[in-house]
């Protein structure tokens, strides 16, 4: 087949979790990434940039090292609770999905510098010391299901447009490639019909029905991950530098299904010779998608106390250079009830892409108030460059995807607020996260609630951390191209809420 005609499916017929084209939505999915962190961190709502002395800082702001006076490791396991409410076309569904992974795995080793006989112990560069840790900071496991009676149309009418566009774009229609509008006229879901005193010449829908019922299963799989190396040093117990790199790794796996039944206008057993009539068909579109990648980012900051009780603190992150993978296929089965199943199942689409993503960078600024050895205030203000999003390949032509990154994204303000109690060995915390929404038009804030507790005894000690996540957001199962119709694409309006748990288990050395 073309190579164009097969990246024009990849590019237009791919629908993801989010609403724009198939690598524009993919880059914002793998851009929006959280800071692995210690459960102790995650209950305070992240707001750690000007806390320091916690093995969150190995992958978060790497002045933090320099706090710490002796070595240090912890493991943090996580459970993730998922659920979507929907909303299609006034019908709600819900579905669930329970995970359990390492979010946090560090080690920490101290290392005091020496000073000359006589010196002041305290003053001069004092100690530079050495972390690293795995950090998982993106999960894609959840299952979606929404389903309704479109009164509007059917998927039909979209497979026509491709059909069309095709026309438009490369001057002709092979119905015999492998590709989905040539599958949608071979299963007479859509046909081309001469001029008409109401309609051009072109590919329209065979379907003669309205309130055609619709559903559409996705199931989401995999994570991104990081390996954090970083350094930190202490500056007569007043300034903290710090330095770090990551090394990041994507699985991404994704399946959907999405059915329609109606009732369309064929040729009984493909006779043409035939008059036409009504049958009542049932089609299923198969959609797999198998992403995987690597690639790599570098982090500064800094944590300056200008007088014991308070300590400020910044980071810069860099984008993530990243090359990634993506393997799409996709298939088309209908069934008549006057003919079986016409089916391309034998012969499904499938396409390789490999691409270039830039995510990006992140400028974070935080103040933490300490009250004597009581506990703590904490609050963060964090800039995401989302509009810096940038795609490239050498097997596809990505310009309009780059178009959607910079019209269909902005840039965004995150804020964070924690506080941690000491009761003598047992410690109380609690905090707010809250991400600014840099879909232009759609979807909502994520906001994370968030409690824990945590017990120090000797040198070991354990944090127990719950998280309540929410944010809204609309999908499409399909897109109508604006140029080439008047129909609106169906939406499918989302509620996702998250119940997760994070248990941290640690010691000094």
């Amino acid at each position: 087949m073309n190579l164009k005609y097969a990246l024009t499916g990849v590019a237009i017929v791919a629908a993801s979790q989010v609403s724009y084209a198939q690598y524009s939505g993919d880059a914002f999915r793998f851009s929006q990434t959280q800071t692995g962190a210690t459960a102790r961190i995650k209950a305070i709502g992240g707001a750690s940039t000007a806390v320091g002395g916690d093995l969150s800082s190995v992958s978060g702001n790497p002045a933090g090292l320099g706090f710490f006076t002796k070595s240090e490791l912890s493991v943090t396991p996580e459970f993730n609770g998922s659920k979507v409410e929907s909303n299609y076309f006034g019908q709600n569904n819900n579905s669930n999905k329970n995970q359990v992974n390492l979010n946090n795995a560090s080690v920490v080793f101290y290392n005091r510098l020496s000073t000359p006989r006589g010196r002041d112990k305290t003053k001069g560069w004092l100690s530079f010391n050495l972390g690293a840790s795995y950090n998982r900071t993106n999960n894609f496991y959840q299952n979606t299901y929404y389903a309704g009676r479109n009164p509007n149309g059917s998927i039909s009418d979209y497979y026509a447009q491709l059909a069309n566009k095709e026309v438009a774009q490369y001057g002709n229609f092979a119905s015999n490639d492998n590709t989905l509008q040539a599958w949608a006229v071979n299963q007479q879901l859509s046909a081309l019909y001469d001029a008409s005193p109401t309609s051009p010449k072109g590919y329209y829908s065979n379907v003669t029905s309205l309130n055609n019922s619709q559903n559409n299963s996705v199931v989401t799989s995999g994570g991104q991950s990081e390996i954090s190396l970083s350094g930190g040093a202490n500056y007569s117990n007043k300034l903290y530098l710090g330095f770090g790199i990551g090394i990041t790794d994507l699985r991404f796996n994704r399946t959907s299904v999405f059915n329609e039944t109606g009732t369309s206008s064929i040729y009984p057993n493909n006779n043409f010779n035939t008059a036409p009539v009504p049958a009542a068909y049932s089609s299923q579109y198969f959609q797999n998608q198998i992403t995987t990648g690597t690639g790599f980012n570098a982090r500064v900051g800094f944590i300056y106390k200008p007088v014991e009780a308070v300590r400020i603190g910044v980071t810069y992150t860099s984008p993530t250079w990243m090359t990634i993978a993506d393997s799409y296929l996709e298939g088309l089965q209908t069934q008549y009830a006057q003919s079986g199943v016409i089916s391309n199942s034998s012969n499904p689409g499938d396409y390789d892409v490999t691409y270039n993503l830039r995510t990006p960078m992140k400028v974070s600024g935080g103040v933490a108030v300490f009250v004597g050895k009581y506990g703590f205030i904490s609050g963060d203000v964090e800039y995401v460059d989302y509009k810096g999003m940038h795609l490239s390949s050498g097997d596809y032509d990505n310009s309009q995807d780059n178009t959607d990154l910079s019209t269909l994204y902005k840039s965004t303000v995150n804020a964070r607020v924690g506080a941690e109690a000491k009761l003598e060995d047992f410690f109380i915390r609690g905090g707010f996260n809250y991400q600014g929404n840099p879909q232009v038009g759609i979807g909502s804030p994520i906001k994370t609630t968030s409690a824990g507790l945590g017990y120090r005894f000797g040198k070991y000690y354990v944090d127990a951390t719950y998280q309540y996540i929410t944010r809204s957001t609309t999908i499409y199962p399909y897109q109508f191209d604006p140029i080439y119709s008047t129909d609106a694409s169906p939406a499918a309006n989302l509620k996702n809420t998250y119940n997760n748990a994070f248990l941290t288990l640690g010691m000094r050395f």
